[in-house]
């Protein structure tokens, strides 16, 4: 297995190595200075010991996405190099995963549940509208900076489509990614119900045990201790059909009376 870049080594022409942040079966990720930028950044790139031109597709495909799009909640891409090796550079960001958040903090109060579902609906909404899904919103791809959220890892991003069983992280997958069939909006509905859900909760709505995905025979328990409208449209969002869930902009509709007050106009 090929080890990690050191710090002060060049990932790319302009780019030294600060840290090695982290790695998966596919990409390491690294904390980046760029020269001409005169700041830190985040690099992605596959890991040297793998093959997988699907690997470099995807991040080629997810470094084109975001350089097309500017989103307050979501990740802001600086460049994409294409050789010889594909590089995608972002914006490096303040704050903490919603995993962590949650595993600190519980559940959050009802106002901030309401706060986030609104910014993700914003976000996902933002790109719907450009011709993309998400499919992988779980809390470990959002990251909170003092109530400000921003989605990120956009690897998993196609189209409205059919999908392959499997798609997306097992445990916070709809019904339709584990399946395998059709995913539209209201598939990344289920993905921002699920994090709603458990910032409502403090845990997940499925407990796996020994299915690989139980959302598909089981229905997720009533959120509760919220108030009642915040509380249905969460549950709203993990209905197991996709037509019976609400659309992104009817689900921020639901969501507004519940979140914190918007400031004044000046």
């Amino acid at each position: 297995m090929s080890e990690p870049l050191r710090p002060g080594s060049e990932l790319a022409p302009g780019y030294e190595v600060v840290a090695h942040l982290s790695r998966n079966q596919a990409l390491d990720v690294y904390d980046l200075h760029s020269a001409e930028r005169a700041c830190r950044c985040v690099g992605k790139v596959v890991r040297p010991d793998r093959t997988d031109d699907r690997a470099r597709a995807r991040l080629v495909r997810e470094g084109e996405v975001l350089l097309g799009l500017t989103h307050p909640h979501l990740v802001r891409a600086y460049e994409l190099l294409r050789e010889p090796e594909p590089v995608l550079i972002l914006e490096t960001l303040t704050g903490e995963t919603l995993g962590h958040l949650f595993d600190e903090s519980g559940p959050l109060a009802s106002p901030d549940v309401a706060e986030l579902g609104r910014q993700l609906c914003s976000a996902l909404a933002y790109l719907h509208r450009r011709g993309w899904l998400h499919l992988d919103l779980k809390p470990g791809n959002v990251i909170n900076d003092r109530g400000v959220a921003k989605v990120l890892d956009l690897s998993l991003t196609r189209p409205p489509g059919p999908v392959s069983p499997g798609l997306g992280t097992r445990e916070y997958a709809a019904p339709e990614q584990a399946a395998g069939g059709e995913a539209t909006a209201a598939t990344d509905v289920w993905g921002i119900g699920v994090l709603l859900y458990m910032a409502a909760a403090g845990r997940r709505p499925f407990d796996r045990g020994s299915e690989q995905f139980p959302q598909l025979t089981q229905r997720a328990p009533k959120v509760t201790g919220l108030p009642a409208g915040l509380c249905a449209a969460i549950d709203a969002c993990l209905e197991p059909h996709p037509c019976d869930r609400p659309s992104i902009d009817d689900l921020a509709t639901a969501l507004g009376p519940h979140a914190h007050e918007l400031p004044a106009a000046a």
